[in-house]
């Protein structure tokens, strides 16, 4: 099992996002604000999709880090720290969850 977190991938890609390397995605990312990064990260869950579809594991894999890394870069324009999704995980899961879904009003 690898010692690597999102956690890790978080800090990463917060000091990236100010990087002055005009070779860094994850600065390009953030200067194209998150109009850019929301449409990246839907277009990595779209094939992160397909490849699950598929039965593509690997396919899975590699769009499913994608698709992380996309996410905390939304997060991160968005200035909201992944620990507060993780509290949300974690105050959702302190009950099953159809009980919880009835509590948001989802369908």
């Amino acid at each position: 099992m690898t010692a690597f977190t999102l956690a890790d991938l978080e800090r990463i890609v917060a000091e990236r996002a100010t990087s002055a390397d005009a070779k860094s995605y994850t600065a390009s990312l953030y200067a194209k604000g998150i109009g850019k990064a929301s449409q990246k990260l839907g277009e990595e869950a779209v094939e992160t999709v397909i490849a699950a579809v598929s039965g593509d594991k690997q396919g899975v894999i590699s769009e499913s880090a994608d698709l992380l890394y996309h996410l905390l870069v939304v997060l991160g324009i968005s200035d909201i720290k992944l620990e507060e999704v993780l509290e949300e995980l974690d105050r959702r899961t302190a009950q099953t969850g159809l009980e919880e879904k009835a509590a948001r009003g989802h369908d």
